[in-house]
């Protein structure tokens, strides 16, 4: 509680922040730590690429199946999709979240190495997997859930609300990363609470960064 209170001060403190300085200093960092990035690109493609085989391999062959005279025949699919059971979907969803959950628990990981980069302390690549540990990757799944949830209904609510919610969602990684010992609850009030201080310069700073990627 007492980390959330001294957050939530320099959140309402709210100072100025400067779109060029921010997007200077963003790309000075991206400089000094682009290899690390591509390390976890990598590293990430090594953790999906068995379960995108494993989970795809049906409608692959499917696919192999259906075209080999040539053109390809729908209801090879249909018979495909028709002998697939309840538990194949169930298995489906849980191994995308596992996917998603490992490859978060990177992404948190990585943002500890941006930190040690910008302060020029030594990096190792065993850095990324910090939050590969029990206690995080709970954490990490109960914040993605959250997530999904809020998402979710923003999505119904004629989508115009996704705009408004993606800024602070951008901000869940940022707060678990460097305060993991934060309870969900208080990680999606301070990541709405600088969100909303926040959501202009954030918003265009996303927009410019999406170009430029």
């Amino acid at each position: 509680m007492m980390q959330f209170s001294k957050l939530q001060e320099k959140i309402n403190l709210n100072p100025a922040l400067d779109f060029g300085d921010i997007f200077n200093k963003s790309i000075e960092l991206f400089k000094k730590s682009w290899a690390h990035g591509l390390v976890l690109q990598l590293i990430s493609m090594v953790l999906v690429l068995p379960f995108i085989i494993v989970l795809y391999v049906p409608l692959i062959m499917a696919a192999i199946q259906g075209s080999e005279n040539g053109q390809m025949d729908p209801e090879v699919f249909n018979a495909i999709f028709a002998g697939f059971s309840i538990l194949y979907f169930v298995l489906f969803f849980v191994a995308i979240l596992i996917i998603s959950v490992l490859v978060q628990a990177l992404k948190s990981g990585f943002f500890r190495v941006l930190k040690r980069v910008d302060h020029d302390e030594p990096v190792k690549t065993a850095d990324l997997f910090y939050f590969f540990k029990g206690k995080y990757l709970g954490h990490i799944l109960a914040i993605m859930l959250a997530t999904l949830g809020i998402s979710i209904v923003a999505a119904l609510a004629c989508y115009l609300p996704i705009f408004y919610v993606m800024v602070p969602i951008s901000f869940f990684t940022l707060f678990f990363t460097f305060n993991p010992e934060l309870s969900v609850g208080d990680i999606i009030k301070l990541s709405f609470s600088i969100g909303t201080k926040k959501w202009l310069i954030t918003f265009g700073l996303t927009i410019v960064a999406s170009f430029l990627a």
